[in-house]
């Protein structure tokens, strides 16, 4: 029978004796298919700057990126996967402001700690929140639509892909600013808020630019307002909510590469060159600029940064509209 010393010498070498092999697989990665999840619905925001980046991260790589959809509970579904996954940089989510920085102060048992179960790895793209109205609707201008619902509280209703996603953050922080009471109809994801909308059944929404510039400039819809501080290129004509009469308002979308905490250092920083490789190429520059996109970029230590900011920021908020989810 062994003694306690050699047992107590057997487990102090299993680590020194795995460390050349873990670092091999380290070192190796990746070598086999990748896992993108993204919580919401295809044809949203997030959808889409998933599968713009997917192919040029796996050329990079060398290995399948594979975009996975699991919509559901707000986009928390397939973050809350994204944090149980083994720590190995197979199983990656692209995480939005609203599923990464919203969370903590809406659940009385959230799925997740979302500042502890991630590494943040690099912000994917920025994209501009527009208030947009049915093409037929009789608002001409921010100020005409915020008029109507003064004189008629409770009246107008306003979309979203799920409670305190961040088109329903968007609509708070609008009607605090604006002193107006307007109904929240969250739907399931925004392929049917896009229909609804087309179709005039919903009164507005206030959504991310990618997901709704073609019907903008078709004129199936009509955008009244950009939530950005300043004007965007794609739509240059299109005032500010700040310059419509609310100085200092500014709220955007943002998507995010995360994975699970404890994610080794060799694999963050593969992700990180892969993704600032990937952002840095004109073509694919081009096209998220072209479909409405800011293009991100920058360190795992700028993305980890961001989600603490706006955790802050979107904590209070929260609070003060008093949202929970049960």
């Amino acid at each position: 029978m062994p003694t306690r010393r050699q047992v107590l010498g057997a487990l102090a070498a299993a680590p020194a004796l795995s460390l050349p092999s873990l670092a091999r697989a380290q070192a190796d990665y990746p070598t086999r298919a990748i896992q993108m999840l993204v919580g919401f619905a295809p044809g949203g925001g997030t959808d889409i700057v998933a599968r713009m980046l997917a192919p040029a991260l796996q050329a990079r790589l060398g290995q399948p990126v594979a975009v996975e959809n699991r919509p559901g509970a707000s986009g928390t579904i397939a973050s809350a996967a994204a944090a149980r996954a083994r720590p190995d940089g197979y199983t990656l989510v692209m995480g939005t402001v609203s599923t990464q920085s919203v969370v903590a102060p809406l659940m009385a048992n959230p799925p997740y700690d979302q500042m502890r179960d991630f590494t943040p790895l690099t912000l994917a793209g920025t994209v501009p929140m527009v208030v947009m109205v049915p093409g037929n609707a009789p608002y001409r201008d921010l100020a005409g639509l915020l008029d109507y619902a003064r004189k008629n509280p409770g009246k107008l209703n306003y979309a979203s892909s799920g409670v305190a996603t961040q088109q329903h953050l968007s609509a708070e922080m609008l009607s605090q600013a604006a002193g107006v009471s307007m109904t929240h109809v969250p739907y399931r994801g925004t392929g049917q808020v896009v229909n609804d909308l087309l179709a005039g059944t919903l009164d507005l929404v206030i959504d991310t630019l990618p997901t709704h510039l073609p019907h903008i400039r078709g004129g199936a819809t009509r955008a009244l307002a950009v939530t950005t501080p300043d004007r965007v290129p794609v739509l240059p004509d299109l005032p500010t909510v700040a310059e419509s009469g609310f100085p200092g308002f500014s709220i955007t979308t943002w998507y995010m590469l995360l994975g699970p905490a404890g994610l080794p250092r060799p694999v963050v920083d593969r992700w990180s060159e892969a993704m600032n490789a990937a952002l840095s190429e004109p073509a694919l520059r081009k096209r998220l600029e072209e479909t409405g996109y800011l293009v991100g970029g920058g360190s795992p230590e700028d993305a980890a940064a961001l989600v603490r900011q706006e955790a802050e920021r979107y904590g209070a908020l929260v609070q003060r509209a008093g949202i929970r989810i049960d």
